[in-house]
């Protein structure tokens, strides 16, 4: 419903004032009414009056004097006058109050017909002036948001695709002033290469009607420049409507932005692409280290030689943990990097973990306590690998940074939901501390918590580092409090599910000495490593099998094609030709039973990617370097007693 429109009665007699009231009171009126012209003014100006119906003959100022001030007053001169008056009809006063701004006379006494009818018809002209008047502040509200937009508005002929009208913006935009553009088309506009296109989306707008279209284009300046422009079109009344936005730095920063991704991605895969070669280079020596460590172990040594030995082996697996730490915080954040949980007895988990590090603690006179709370369930889904790995980390870092006192494990459970525990893991220890302002550092890759920690103690700065982003893709949760010179506690929590005890029980390691030999059997291994040749002739000597050594996957192929072998262990990293290009040959143009001849993939890949691609170029199994004899046996057994099967590295 439209708001009421409201009505000023002025008459100095009261009763001729209830008459009008009675005669217009209606629902879409509010009559406001007085008998002094002077009251009257006040409230013609107080209130949005739109019509009046006025008294000529009044005391203290006559109707026709009243209606001159109302129309010399610019908030009032709109309102529409009715002179209600019994004097003569005579044209002279109704000349006097016309040419004074009244719009109609009512003669006294008043028709109740004729004066509903007239009053009626003046509310319906009061509300088209309304209307006007808003259409025409829209119109100005509108022109001046035109006239001071920061994008070009302007209208172009549909037929002709002429400018009818433009804003001052385009001097701006494009260098030319408005008056240059009027009557010339909007394709002079756009640079030659784009005027087909643009004319023909054009055509496609006009012709479908569209409401909204938004078209990306390139315009050419005064200075002869081109410019990136979005320009959103509508189409009504045969005229195009644009609204065109330079958009050259948003365009700009967009390239930048795309030439940055592929940067990074080029920088990624380069990283990626060095962490697999680092990877190889720096595992296979040390596969060939571990590997001879071993052959050594089973020859004849004094006691200086065998202490000798175990130190080479210390310091081969401190060398192969500093190489797996780079290699996980880089999976880890190339999110390559991925939890497998399966059923595991958590107790023997952290007992192995307890026994392992307690000789260590007894070397450093330190105290070692380990407590576990009977609540804790026995078994639990749970990534063992990265369980142990977490717990070794926070308890060695325990055992080095602490020179007396004691260093504590303790494992409690907070809560359980179902068959859901929330289980906490708590490392405390009296050792050095950490100061405060160095707490969130000692997460960070690289970081320890003083720049002589290193020279004092050693390490990479990867542990903490390794363990918090290990947890954080648990889905647990790692606090740390610590005092310098008092020690840390570090608390882990996360859930887990308890689960049954697993079927198959896990197979426990073989010593070398109880491997059994695999009598005539022929083995062909392409390996370019003189030190892994050497290991790993020597370990399938010792299994009575036939070897064969060769350096590259080329050579490779040319053994296979003079003889025959039951199964070949190939390096996937090797000059001329790789591993997997070898495979893929030997699948794809050797004729049965040579092409399902049983393949593993000795390498020194950590990225499961590079694990698959094996697989997919048609390798049986995978065996990461460094190994120890045991696994390499097993990988053999299975595949003799099962040819011609792939199965999962």
């Amino acid at each position: 419903m439209p708001p009421p429109v409201h009505i000023l009665i002025v008459d100095d007699r009261e009763e001729n004032i209830i008459a009008l009231e009675a005669l217009l009171n209606r629902t879409d009126i509010r009559l406001h009414s007085t008998t002094s012209a002077n009251d009257a003014l006040r409230i013609a100006w107080e209130n949005n009056i739109a019509i009046a119906l006025v008294d000529v003959q009044m005391p203290e100022m006559d109707g026709f004097e009243f209606v001159e001030m109302l129309k010399s007053n610019p908030r009032t001169k709109d309102i529409l006058v009715l002179f209600v008056t019994a004097i003569s009809k005579e044209t002279r006063y109704a000349v006097k109050g016309l040419g004074v701004g009244a719009v109609d006379y009512l003669y006294k006494p008043l028709d109740p017909y004729i004066t509903s009818a007239k009053v009626d018809s003046f509310i319906q002209l009061a509300r088209a002036q309304a209307e006007v008047r808003q259409k025409n502040e829209e119109l100005e509200n509108y022109a001046m948001v035109v006239k001071n937009s920061a994008d070009i508005i302007c209208t172009v002929d549909a037929e002709t695709l002429r400018i009818k009208t433009i804003n001052p913006a385009v001097e701006t935009i494009l260098g030319y002033r408005p008056v240059e553009l009027i009557g010339k088309s909007i394709l002079d506009r756009v640079v030659d290469g784009d005027k087909p296109a643009f004319r023909k989306r054009l055509g496609d707008i006009i012709k479908d009607n569209l409401a909204l279209a938004v078209l990306d284009y390139q315009f050419e300046t005064f200075a002869k420049n081109p410019i990136s422009v979005e320009c959103r079109v509508a189409y009504r009344n045969k005229t195009l409507f644009f609204n065109i936005n330079d958009v050259t730095p948003q365009k700009s920063y967009e390239s930048q932005l795309i030439k940055s991704k592929e940067a990074a991605e080029i920088g990624k895969k380069a990283k990626e692409t060095f962490l697999a070669n680092m990877s190889h280079e720096l595992r296979t020596p040390i596969n060939g280290i571990i590997g001879i460590t071993s052959l050594l172990r089973k020859t004849t040594l004094t006691d200086q030689q065998s202490s000798m030995i175990d130190m080479l082996d210390v310091s081969s697996q401190s060398l192969l943990g500093v190489v797996n730490d780079v290699l996980d915080i880089s999976k880890i954040d190339a999110g390559k990097f991925s939890i497998i949980r399966s059923p595991g007895k958590i107790r023997n988990l952290i007992n192995a973990v307890y026994r392992l590090l307690k000789f260590k603690a007894d070397e450093e006179h330190i105290e070692f306590f380990l407590h576990v709370d009977d609540e804790v369930p026995e078994y639990l889904l749970i990534d063992s690998l990265r369980l142990n790995q977490i717990l070794m980390n926070l308890l060695s870092n325990a055992i080095k940074f602490t020179k007396r006192g004691h260093v504590k494990l303790s494992v409690k459970q907070l809560a359980q939901k179902g068959d859901q525990v929330r289980i906490q893991i708590i490392v405390e220890d009296t050792g050095i501390g950490i100061p405060k302002h160095r707490l969130n550092d000692i997460f960070e890759s690289f970081e320890q918590a003083d720049e002589d920690t290193a020279n004092k103690y050693g390490g990479t700065g990867l542990g903490l580092a390794i363990v918090k982003k290990l947890i954080e893709l648990k889905g647990g949760e790692l606090t740390v409090d610590s005092r310098v010179g008092k020690g840390s506690i570090f608390t882990f929590t996360n859930w887990y599910t308890i689960t049954a005890e697993p079927a198959e029980a896990v197979t426990t390691p073989r010593n070398s000495a109880e491997l059994a030999p695999f009598e005539g059997l022929n083995i062909l291994v392409a390996e370019d490593n003189l030190v892994n040749q050497f290991m790993l002739s020597k370990m399938l000597a010792d299994w009575k099998v036939n070897v064969e050594i060769v350096n590259n996957g080329a050579k490779a192929l040319d053994k296979l094609k003079e003889r025959d072998y039951d199964l070949i262990l190939m390096d996937t990293h090797m000059p001329e030709m790789n591993g997997y290009q070898a495979a893929r040959k030997i699948r794809i143009d050797f004729e049965e039973p040579k092409r399902s001849i049983p393949i593993i993939s000795l390498s020194a890949a950590t990225f499961d990617h590079e694990q698959q691609e094996a697989l997919a170029a048609g390798m049986n199994d995978v065996l990461s370097k460094p190994f120890v004899p045991a696994q390499l046996h097993e990988k053999i057994e299975k595949l003799l007693a099962a040819p011609n099967t792939k199965t999962q590295a």
